[in-house]
């Protein structure tokens, strides 16, 4: 089956310009990648000697050949991982490279993975016509003028094909650095004064707009928390002009974040763009690394979280809304059958994603299927998507999926839970209908 990719991060600039290319083997492997940066960190290798741009001033490894030798000499620390299953697929599917990667390797491989990156085939549109992909969304910042986007639209073989995600979390989060120039920026981009509640309200609602013009099917919210509830009467004009005076405090955020994830679903219901919800990461643990290096850097940590009260506001207010859908994932995997499957069971709005982050692995995705699936039944996931900011491991990760559900449906056919000709038509609805219908693509 073609391959569908509703939620990502590769950039939009790889597709959007038809002579982009690749970078080096280490930009494309290693230097982007926090699944890969954040095992070698963990065993001692300095992000500086990995290449990772600081923002600090502080120097970094700028020779690639080098960064990828220090990768290939502890290629080893990524056995039984996801990450390390995706790599060799890659050299090996995408790259043709059979050689076992480690230090008397590194030159050798990096040399041909030099060599195959400046040929025509694999420029990224010609690898996304290999890798068969109908459509992917990329996610974008709610002030990004989406420039390349734009380009893409006004090609009529690719328009349809690489679509926007609304993520306003820049603007929502109060306590992300650099919000008020954040709000600054949104009245520029939107023609809206931001800088009162309701002109705020009004430009993230032109905001959402201009992203559905250009094919957004999707916004994007991550969120420490699943808490939903409205603020009363006047209460988020108050906190927003605190905030505006830099005067908010960290309950203030909490609260605002909160009230704004329920008001994302009131604009979801009026412009039916499907709400997604990352829930219950820890950003930036490593308060060393996040001031040296910045976000995204592997510092992000799974925390506790609840579902059932916290999503009461939201799912009273818009959970029986024939026009509103909501896309949950999380990374606390005690809450799949004890909240998740049951609610996703029940509300006609609500959908439950793939397993996400640390848990796009096979044993993560067999204790997702064994533990949702009974309550919620398939029909009320939202089948899979890579999230990926690697763009050559799209193909390894879904095909990890799909073997791995295969597998599962399998054994219930072997257990006679399922009647064989079922299990084939879920297979195929795990991995593209499902997707394919949750998104509205």
């Amino acid at each position: 089956m073609p391959l569908v990719c509703p939620h990502g991060h590769v950039p939009p600039e790889l597709l959007g310009d038809p002579k982009a290319r690749l970078a080096s083997p280490a930009e494309l492997f290693i230097i982007p990648d926090h699944y890969v940066t954040r095992m070698l960190y963990s065993q001692g290798v300095p992000l500086e000697d990995l290449g990772v741009p600081s923002i600090d001033g502080s120097e970094v490894e700028t020779d690639h050949r080098k960064v990828w030798r220090r990768f290939a000499e502890r290629f080893h620390l990524f056995r039984g991982t996801p990450t390390g299953l995706w790599i060799k697929d890659e050299l090996i599917t995408v790259f043709g490279i059979t050689e076992r990667l480690d230090a008397q390797s590194a030159n050798r491989i990096y040399d041909q993975l030099e060599a195959q990156l400046t040929k025509e085939e694999f420029t990224p549109r010609a690898l996304f016509e290999r890798f068969n992909i109908e459509v992917l969304c990329t996610t974008d910042a709610a002030t990004d003028e989406l420039s390349h986007h734009r380009a893409l639209a006004e090609d009529d073989e690719w328009g349809a094909r690489v679509r926007p995600t609304f993520r306003p979390d820049a603007v929502i989060n109060l306590q992300t650095p650099g919000w008020r120039e954040n709000i600054d920026r949104l009245s520029a981009v939107s023609g809206v004064d931001a800088t009162t509640y309701s002109g705020y309200i009004q430009a993230l609602e032109e905001r959402r707009s201009f992203f559905k013009g250009l094919g957004a099917t999707a916004t994007d919210h991550a969120a420490l928390t699943a808490d939903t509830a409205r603020l009363p009467g006047r209460e988020a004009e108050a906190i927003f002009a605190r905030a505006l005076k830099g005067e908010a405090s960290s309950q203030d955020a909490d609260r605002f974040t909160a009230h704004m994830l329920n008001e994302m679903a009131r604009m979801s219901c009026e412009d039916g763009m499907v709400m997604q919800m990352h829930i219950g990461s820890y950003r930036n643990h490593n308060v060393r690394v996040h001031e040296r290096f910045g976000l995204d850097k592997g510092a992000d940590i799974p925390v506790a979280t609840e579902w059932t009260r916290a999503l009461a506001p939201i799912l009273n207010d818009y959970g029986n809304e024939p026009g509103f859908h909501l896309i949950l994932m999380t990374l606390d995997e005690s809450t799949y059958g004890r909240e998740l499957a049951p609610l996703a069971g029940h509300y006609p709005a609500l959908r439950l994603g793939p397993p996400w982050w640390f848990y796009d692995s096979p044993n993560g995705m067999r204790r997702f299927l064994d533990q949702v699936m009974e309550t919620a039944g398939i029909y009320n996931t939202a089948g899979f998507n890579d999230d990926t900011r690697a763009f050559a491991s799209i193909p390894v990760r879904h095909d990890m999926w799909r073997r791995v559900t295969c597998n599962w449906l399998a054994g219930g056919v072997v257990e006679g839970v399922l009647e064989e000709e079922e299990a084939a038509e879920m297979a195929h609805e795990l991995a593209y209908a499902l997707a394919k219908k949750a998104y509205k693509l």
